[in-house]
């Protein structure tokens, strides 16, 4: 995202940091803009030049989302160790870091606006179909690529909604299986 002079958030930085805030702490269905333009610290009008509805202010933070963890993955790009799955171990590694924080909340409130709005994700659907395509084009073992990603996708799933009977033993096990089976593949 860009940066004001100063350093200064710019307006639409404060918004959608304003709306996931509200998000995480009262949900998406009672997220009302003029909530978001008090908390932002701007006028509706101001709000409404960035975001013209709640629709598409819902739509701005699933892409900033999806920013954030493109960005993430790429970072991470950087410093991996060349090998096997490359591919696969830089969605792994990033769908785990992006369940940190208050990111539970805020993608439990915009899956719950999905529910009334199913377009919200279709951002979602591009890069999850985008993922799988780089997944079989790019990994080497592409079985053991999509059995890792899928096991990652559905833990984070069940800790995104609190189903998880995972202790932090039990996770950091899973992890590290999923880890062993993008180095060394499935034996054959």
């Amino acid at each position: 995202m860009f940066k004001c002079i100063r350093g200064r958030k710019n307006s639409r930085e404060r918004i959608l940091d304003a709306a996931a805030e509200l998000v995480s702490e009262i949900g998406s269905g009672r997220l009302t803009l003029d909530a978001v333009a008090e908390r932002a610290g701007l006028s509706k009008g101001g709000l409404l030049y960035n975001f013209p509805s709640k629709d598409a202010l819902l739509q701005g933070m699933i892409q900033r989302m999806i920013d954030e963890a493109s960005t993430q993955k790429e970072a991470l790009r950087e410093k991996a160790e060349p090998g096997p799955n490359l591919e696969a171990r830089l969605c792994t590694a990033t769908v785990l870091n992006l369940h940190c924080g208050n990111m539970r909340e805020i993608a439990n409130g915009l899956l719950a606006a999905s529910s009334e709005n199913p377009r919200l994700l279709e951002p979602v659907r591009h890069i999850v179909k985008e993922t799988f395509g780089n997944l079989k084009d790019t990994c080497e073992d592409l079985d053991a690529s999509l059995l890792a990603w899928l096991a990652v996708e559905g833990l984070t799933n069940l800790e995104m909604h609190d189903l998880s009977p995972f202790s932090e033993e039990d996770r950091a096990r899973i992890v590290a299986s999923v880890n062993r089976l993008l180095h060394k593949g499935i034996a054959a």
